[in-house]
């Protein structure tokens, strides 16, 4: 299991310490220092059966700046979106969990991660 993490998010903290008390055997990627190129982001949004502007912060600086919230939202500007994600890995929404089971979560409650948890368990 893999977390994406951002050090300085209380979710991904509280979603560590969970980990933790699990005693899970995960690895951690700080992906705004290791970031995820657009295939990693393509094989996530795969994993987690979302769209690209699903897992997108709107509210961040960077997506007010690129004008996010009036990009389409459709196949055709499905390439357009993962490209801003891997050019500004700061509007990834976090955490996401790749499970071992081949999915993912964006594990930002206690019941994802728990879900997480019980997906690698099986």
């Amino acid at each position: 299991m893999e977390i994406w993490i951002n050090p300085a998010c209380s979710k991904c903290r509280s979603a560590i310490g969970l980990l933790d008390a699990e005693g899970a055997d995960y690895t951690v990627r700080r992906y705004l220092e290791d970031v995820p190129s657009e295939d990693e982001i393509r094989a996530v949004l795969a994993r987690l059966g979302l769209e690209p502007w699903d897992i997108t912060r709107t509210q961040e600086a960077a997506a007010k700046e690129l004008g996010l919230k009036e990009w389409d939202r459709d196949e055709a500007s499905r390439d357009r979106w993962i490209k801003a994600l891997a050019g500004h890995p700061r509007l990834i929404q976090r955490p996401i969990i790749t499970a071992d089971d081949g999915t993912a979560l964006v594990a930002r409650t206690d019941d994802a991660v728990q879900e997480a948890l019980s997906r690698s368990k099986d």
